[in-house]
């Protein structure tokens, strides 16, 4: 299993120093880091960077407003540090309201796809919570899926996200095998009924089978993503790569 960590995790770190964040990476054990913007820094500088301290891009967050605007210069920009895996992490709400809006958003994502395809990326969906309200007794997320090319949308599985709204991740994994190309594994607790991302073995979620279905269907990355914190974001990440390995070995 290859294990990443989305820079969105540690995001003033990133902000600040996204060059020496991505040696911290490194040094925690992570083989590639997820970006969530280059903060004006080049496609040189950034790949020299990943290749003094030995990591890989684990895919791109981007906005689909990114994707739509300038697709051209966003290739050029990501060929120039060596990923080919762009992710559409949100859909703003006039994309995902309605059944129809879904249908919609699922045409766009299969044009997105074939271009991306047809210039050698792959391109993604990371689901929240939302994705999961149903529509006539179909869920969004379902609708996406069902309504594109597994060739041209894949799927970045928010582990999280998809318990919080009730379904199993591990079933998701099942049911979409050919399309999962990376999971967003972030352990889940509840405060004042809410949901929390926790440290990874601090919560309830089984890490353990995530990875084992996650390794059967052979997933390209392992992604840690956590959003909410008790203390300091770059040594919670430091942690969750520690025990991610840990479980990995007994998974």
């Amino acid at each position: 299993m290859k294990l990443g960590l989305q820079l969105y995790s540690i995001k003033e770190a990133a902000e600040q120093d996204l060059l020496g964040v991505l040696g911290k990476v490194a040094s925690m054990g992570y083989e590639g880091a997820q970006f969530a913007g280059f903060f004006d820094h080049t496609a040189k500088d950034v790949k020299a960077k990943m290749d003094e301290v030995g990591i890989k891009p684990a895919g791109a967050h981007v906005q689909i407003e990114e994707l739509q605007d300038d697709l051209d210069g966003l290739l050029n920009y990501h060929e120039g540090i060596g990923n080919r895996l762009l992710i559409c992490p949100y859909l703003p709400e006039n994309m995902r309201t309605t059944e129809d809006d879904y249908r919609r958003t699922a045409e766009l994502f299969n044009n997105l796809g074939e271009k991306l395809a047809k210039a050698g990326f792959s391109f993604g969906y990371h689901n929240h919570a939302f994705e999961f309200e149903l529509f006539y007794g179909k869920s969004g997320f379902d609708l996406l899926y069902e309504n594109t090319n597994p060739q041209y949308v894949k799927m970045e599985l928010d582990c999280f996200w998809a318990a919080h709204a009730g379904n199993s991740p591990v079933e998701i994994i099942e049911k979409y095998a050919d399309r999962c190309v990376s999971l967003h594994i972030k352990d889940l607790k509840h405060v004042n009924g809410d949901p929390i991302s926790t440290e990874v073995g601090t919560g309830t979620l089984d890490i353990s089978r995530l990875i084992e279905a996650g390794r059967e269907h052979k997933v390209d990355w392992f992604v840690i993503e956590q959003e909410d914190f008790t203390g300091d974001p770059v040594e919670s990440a430091a942690q969750n790569a520690k025990e991610l390995k840990r479980i990995s070995k007994y998974a």
